[in-house]
């Protein structure tokens, strides 16, 4: 029996990558996070998880290899609702410090592991710094498969999905809303994902097979890509050698008319959204909360030691977490591909 592909979760927060990867079938074998409350969430939930600590710590060469790494770094210097600075921000440029591992492992292990890597961010890394931003974010991680690669910037700006084939390894991204992964908010994130072993990205990020928490198709088939797919994809050409561009066809998830309308949020979930009641308006609870996102009920409640996550440390866990039904579908598909290989 082959054996399980395995993952290490940078920016880690509470567990959400490892969730999504344990329910995938994938082995989460150790985390990176700084943040008391989340760290003791996580023990509580993986007590045979390693715990690297501090990002800036990491020698990727001296750690333990593993299949997948994950990272949803900061973003509060790339989101609409931020500052705008963009990489250059403080937070936000710790994304290179998450290349920088991914790197070390590469050359530790001949090239082997990782085998592939997830990075999810806000839609605003599209347009920060006219675009440039992203255009750092893709060439640095195509970098680490192959030296000397170059990508151009879209004239027009980057569209809400991509993907790129190189030299035996590709890489693609997609802008997913939770909504549409059975869980009752709207959530848009990029998920960008390469697969250094091959050309597997786009076939994983772009396939239309359904995942756990799908809901019945909402009406009849129809006969065109749903959402002006057609319209969200390009291709994006590696330059400065001979490359092969990559293109892939974006499908749309049918879903129910009521999922996304639970909810009327007025304001960011960090600080507690507002549910609007016939009979007035309250703030989500934290259980609330957790369902917003995916997470099974209580499961930044309590600590690794017994003691209560207090309400607040559980807002901003949670809001800096990701919607774990789509961080599953990306997983699902990295999963399956692997075993095929």
């Amino acid at each position: 029996m082959e054996r399980n592909a395995t993952l290490g979760s940078l920016f880690d927060g509470i567990g959400g990558f490892p969730l999504a990867a344990v329910r995938s079938g994938i082995r989460p074998v150790w985390a990176s996070e700084i943040q008391a409350a989340p760290v003791r969430i996580t023990k509580r939930h993986f007590p045979e998880m390693a715990h690297l600590g501090d990002i800036t710590k990491i020698n990727g060469g001296e750690i333990e290899p593993v299949d997948i790494i994950t990272f949803g770094s900061p973003c509060q210097d790339l989101s609409v609702c931020g500052r705008r600075a963009g990489l250059r921000g403080g937070r936000s440029r710790l994304f290179l410090e998450a290349v920088r591992i991914i790197g070390e492992m590469r050359v530790a292990t001949d090239k082997k592991y990782p085998a592939g890597i997830i990075w999810e961010n806000v839609p605003g890394a599209f347009s920060t710094h006219g675009g440039r931003d992203f255009q750092t974010v893709i060439e640095e991680i195509a970098v680490v498969a192959e030296k000397g690669v170059s990508i151009p910037r879209p004239p027009a700006g980057w569209l809400s999905a991509g993907a790129v084939m190189g030299d035996g390894w590709s890489l693609a991204w997609r802008v997913l809303d939770a909504r549409y992964w059975g869980v009752p908010q709207r959530r848009r994130r990029i998920f960008l994902l390469a697969d250094f072993a091959g050309g597997r990205a786009g076939e994983i990020l772009f396939r239309p097979a359904g995942c756990p928490g799908d809901y019945q198709a909402g009406g009849k088939v129809g006969k065109g890509n749903a959402g002006n797919a057609e319209k969200s994809v390009a291709e994006y050409p590696v330059t400065d050698r001979s490359a092969v561009p990559f293109i892939s066809k974006a499908f749309g998830v049918y879903a129910r008319e009521d999922i996304g309308k639970t909810l009327l949020s007025s304001q960011d979930p960090a600080s507690g959204d507002l549910i609007v009641h016939p009979n007035g308006v309250r703030v989500v609870t934290p259980l609330e909360y957790e369902r917003l996102q995916g997470y099974p009920d209580g499961w930044t409640a309590f600590g690794h030691d017994g003691r209560e996550i207090s309400d607040s440390r559980r807002y901003r866990a949670l809001g800096n977490s990701v919607a774990v039904p789509c961080v599953q579908y990306v997983l699902d598909g990295m999963r399956e591909m692997r075993s095929e290989k």
